[in-house]
């Protein structure tokens, strides 16, 4: 298991739960990052902040910090 900010271009996960409880993590799953959805870790900025990812039809910017805060479980 690791964190959605983990992953590389290409890799896809499903999301397994969160490192914290705070009002960016009740955002997050408002978006669609609820566990057991399957997440496709699409491209980073140049910067390599923020990270673009597909969750279902739906793609999403998040930042690093964000995304460290989703635990993924990655899928071969």
């Amino acid at each position: 298991m690791t964190s959605l900010n983990k992953m590389t271009p290409g890799q896809k996960g499903r999301v397994v739960g969160y490192t914290d409880d705070s009002a960016i993590v009740r955002r997050l799953a408002e978006l669609g990052l609820i566990p057991g959805r399957v997440v496709t870790y699409l491209r980073n900025a140049p910067l390599r902040d923020p990270l673009e990812i597909q969750v279902g039809p739906s793609c999403l910017s998040l930042r690093h910090a964000e995304a460290a805060l989703v635990a993924i479980e990655i899928e071969e």
